[in-house]
């Protein structure tokens, strides 16, 4: 099979592997797509810590397709079956997951891309925030995860508050349901911008979808008294400082919205694909660039510069 090789730093290359072949418990999955996740691009930027050329696939966790082989001891599912997988070598035409690591896909989503990692994370970043009707949420940075949580947080009967750098990210915000949308310029700006939506009072929940110092110590200044500042961006380049004289000073709740716990991880999976084959979210204005397997470091690049029209790139293996 094909498989995408980090060679190094913004570099990539195909290389043909051999199938791999899964062991007890495990299923092969034959891959039609695999989202592309922002968290890829400290590997592909090529820090310090990172070595090349990594193995074939890797990196690659958002990963959707059909069962064509079957491990032994597994039950429950066979081949043919569509399913979302959390396997971890999915920028290839094949991947192995442990059985108990697949959900499957009910025919309404059978050959459509689901990135069901990346959504299950969105439905988990929610329970964690712990949203209810008639709350004030601030979700800080619109990109494919802020936009989910957008129209969860509105489904929920919350007041949304959207606050992004890019006009068109904002349009999206308010076509998924915030109430407000915030340019995000200027730190000052946008503190009082809340106060005035907010009389003051600031919010109930503040949700940061960035992974950057700058937006972290804002969503510290826009969540109210006993609110709860959720974080939901992937921090991953180095550590951060809070001011933790004002979070002790708020009584606030901070969650680290990041779950490890694989039932957990699949509860948030199973929820993304009732929410989708109901109806209830409609990935088509998210899934916005699609590219094949050869063409990952443009998928990549246009996840870091985010073109325009960009929420989130995907991999076609179909």
């Amino acid at each position: 099979m094909r498989a995408v090789v980090l060679t190094g730093p913004g570099a990539a290359a195909i290389t043909d592997v051999p199938l791999p072949e899964p062991g007890a418990g495990e299923v092969r999955v034959r891959l039609e797509g695999c989202g592309v996740c922002a968290s890829n691009l400290m590997p592909w930027a090529g820090p310090e810590w990172m070595r090349y050329p990594t193995p074939p696939g890797d990196l690659g966790h958002e990963g959707w397709g059909r069962i064509e082989a079957v491990g032994e001891g597994v039950t429950g599912l066979a081949e043919g079956d569509s399913v979302a997988a959390l396997s971890f070598r999915s920028y290839a035409e094949a991947d192995i997951a442990p059985a108990a690591m697949v959900v499957k896909l009910p025919p309404a989503l059978a050959g459509r891309p689901f990135p069901g990692e990346a959504l299950g994370c969105a439905f988990n970043i929610l329970r964690r925030s712990d949203i209810q009707a008639g709350q004030t949420v601030a979700i800080i940075g619109i990109g494919f995860l802020g936009a989910v949580l957008t129209r969860l947080a509105n489904a929920a009967g919350a007041e949304v508050i959207a606050i992004s750098r890019r006009p068109e990210s904002l349009a999206l915000a308010r076509d998924f349901g915030a109430a407000e949308t915030i340019t995000m310029d200027d730190h000052g700006r946008i503190i009082e911008a809340v106060k005035a939506i907010t009389s003051a009072v600031l919010c109930d929940r503040v949700i940061e979808c960035v992974g950057k110092q700058w937006p972290l110590d804002l969503a510290g200044e826009i969540v109210g008294f006993g609110g709860r500042l959720v974080i939901a961006g992937y921090h991953q380049d180095g550590p951060r400082q809070v001011n933790m004289q004002g979070w002790n000073w708020k009584g606030i709740d901070v969650v680290n919205a990041h779950e490890r716990d694989p039932a957990v991880q699949l509860r948030g999976v199973r929820e993304a694909v009732a929410a989708v084959s109901e109806g209830r979210l409609d990935l088509a204005r998210l899934l916005t660039h699609r590219y094949p397997l050869a063409r990952l470091g443009e998928a990549l690049d246009a996840t870091r510069d985010k073109p325009a029209g960009f929420v989130k790139a995907w991999i076609d293996l179909g």
